[in-house]
């Protein structure tokens, strides 16, 4: 199983050397995973992991191979003995409601009431509540807890969105950046790119001129005559913003596609990070977005007008994120996503956004509804589907 894990990991691209292999046997032959599988996935990252940018795949790699490991191989149904955690029960009791019982619960009324009741409730809250309509708790239909539904409320100690009907999340969230170096399954999309092109010739002269070599030779009575010329660039700016997170984990693969292409294609290409609709701060690397965030307005003062602006995103939040402050589903905006969309848009008035949500699906969400309005310029749509034919009219529109 260990070299088949190596020759995988291999083969994903992952820079793992025969020594790094040769040091993870060591470390099980020393039991240093204590015969865990989570202990060992860590020992074995920790070993064969350079770069955090092969995370992603390293983490498929070992799903692949190890997958059900943990299943005691011989062991009959009558010789399992459950050891269950204590999350798993809690989880058993997480509300299930159908579409009519949904239909019934009604939001408290706004931004301002969620806030203020919020607010209510820790003070008089005393303990753990679990279903219910009102308390700070689990598996109930109050606007305010994990595990439950309500249609607007803050979702508090969930580990991932299920129903996606909170405006603000009081949890800490890790995201990953996108990987630059996938493989594209077809070479489409860098076609597509290539529609944005503006070449021009910087450097010194390297590249042999054919035809002026020729035409000079003949000028020269027949001497070779070398004529040479600069290589030529694409010279066109992209900044990109892209979004990461939340509903945006369904459509990883083909953003992690266009990343990488955007990188093979664009010399002059910037990226940022941002989560749901960009405000004061964005990032470049989703690891230390806590830790090292860039502030929106040096972004704005640090690149010219000639850069082509690029959202890459599903447009899918709280419309309270993008017209309110206070709104942003993470952290309280003290300025809202659309100020900050507004200020973007001026200073790069060449903009698109590419949403990886099927078109026939766009008018169904409110906030894609008014970020398109937003975008709108000259009463022209600036909002295309993620794919080859959505790519290449976003890229004639940026070209012109």
């Amino acid at each position: 199983m260990f070299p088949s894990f190596f020759f995988a990991l291999r083969q994903a691209a992952v820079p793992v050397s025969l020594k790094e292999y040769l040091t993870l046997l060591e470390a099980m032959q020393r039991d240093v995973p204590e015969h865990d599988i989570e202990h060992f996935y860590y020992v074995a990252r920790a070993i064969l992991v350079k770069d955090e940018r092969h995370l992603d795949r390293f983490d498929r790699v070992f799903g692949e191979v190890f997958k059900g490991l943990e299943r005691e191989e011989g062991a009959g149904a009558d010789a399992i003995e459950a050891n269950i955690p204590d999350e798993w029960l809690r989880k058993l009791a997480e509300k299930i409601l159908t579409d009519e019982e949904k239909a019934q619960i009604e939001a408290l009324g706004g931004w301002d009431k969620l806030m203020e009741t919020l607010k209510q409730r820790l003070e008089e809250q005393q303990g753990r509540h679990q279903g219910g309509s009102k308390w700070i708790g689990t598996a109930g239909t109050s606007p305010f807890g994990a595990y439950g539904y309500n249609p607007e409320g803050v979702r508090i100690g969930q580990h991932e969105s299920r129903h996606r009907r909170a405006v603000k999340v009081w949890d800490k969230r890790d995201f990953r950046d996108l990987d630059g170096d996938v493989d594209l399954g077809t070479r489409n999309i860098k076609i597509a790119l290539r529609r944005l092109r503006k070449f021009a010739r910087h450097g010194a002269a390297e590249i042999l001129d054919l035809p002026g070599t020729v035409r000079a030779t003949a000028d020269n009575a027949g001497w070779l005559d070398l004529q040479l010329e600069r290589e030529r660039h694409n010279a066109v700016k992209v900044l990109l913003f892209l979004d990461v997170g939340g509903s945006m984990d369904d459509h990883v693969r083909i953003c992690a596609e266009l990343f990488s292409a955007a990188k093979t294609e664009f010399k002059h290409l910037e990226w940022y990070y941002f989560h749901n609709c960009v405000y004061e701060r964005v990032w470049k690397e989703n690891a230390r977005r806590w830790d090292a965030p860039i502030s929106t307005a040096e972004v704005l003062h640090t690149y010219g007008p000639d850069y082509r602006l690029v959202f890459v995103g599903d447009a899918a939040m709280s419309p309270y994120e993008i017209v309110q402050p206070g709104g942003s589903v993470e952290h309280w905006n003290d300025e809202s996503g659309e100020v900050w969309m507004r200020r973007l848009l001026a200073q790069w008035p060449k903009a698109a956004w590419l949403n990886p949500t099927p078109r026939q699906y766009w008018d169904h969400t409110p906030s894609t509804r008014m970020l398109r309005q937003i975008l709108e310029d000259r009463q022209e749509d600036r909002m295309y589907p993620l794919t080859l034919s959505g790519l290449e009219a976003a890229m004639k529109q940026l070209s012109r």
